[in-house]
């Protein structure tokens, strides 16, 4: 009999480097990144479908309406939410499944599938993370503040988290998902 796969939810603050984590540790292991859907604007070089599934408000309540999402919630005035079409079919096959989702989303997910795991990346400090922020030149200084001031109440519920990793350093924030994997899939 197959072992069935893992699901991992991965949640930080904006800019603390989730998916650059997720994505250095895919490169060399097996598992699969869901894609999210969102009503914010995309990016660019954002494309929909491998980003995201950038969608209306209408569209989303209309998801939302026909039950397509495994969680959603607001977050900086956009929806966010993951849609459940395919997860469970990766986890049947054995494969372990990510969602980079903020903490609200996380808090359901380990309400719906006590099995989850939930792992919350730390920034070094709020004045690393909003140095981050500005560095990546994607946001206005005000969306940067409002950004820190939800950091903040994300970083308090962490501690409903199963395990905490500061990233201070790319390739060991990295080696410390791959020991966490490790031992949850044992």
């Amino acid at each position: 009999m197959r072992k069935k796969g893992k699901l991992f939810v991965i949640s930080g603050p904006s800019g603390v480097g989730k998916d650059t984590i997720v994505k250095e540790y895919l490169k060399n292991h097996n598992g699969h990144l869901s894609v999210s859907a969102t009503t914010r604007l995309p990016r660019k070089n954002e494309v929909d479908g491998k980003d995201y599934y950038f969608l209306t408000t209408n569209e989303f309540k209309n998801w939302i309406d026909d039950g397509n999402f495994l969680e959603y919630a607001i977050y900086n005035d956009n929806y966010y939410g993951t849609p459940k079409s395919k997860i469970d079919e990766y986890l049947q096959k054995g494969i372990n499944v990510f969602l980079i989702i903020e903490v609200q989303g996380g808090l359901q997910i380990k309400n719906k599938i006590k099995n989850s795991v939930l792992i919350f990346i730390l920034p070094p400090s709020l004045d690393e993370l909003k140095q981050r922020l500005l560095d990546r030149n994607l946001d206005s200084i005000g969306i940067v503040e409002n950004r820190l001031k939800i950091a903040e109440e994300e970083i308090k519920v962490s501690e409903k988290y199963d395990y905490l990793i500061v990233n201070r350093d790319v390739n060991n924030s990295v080696d410390k998902l791959d020991m966490i994997i490790n031992e949850e899939c044992k």
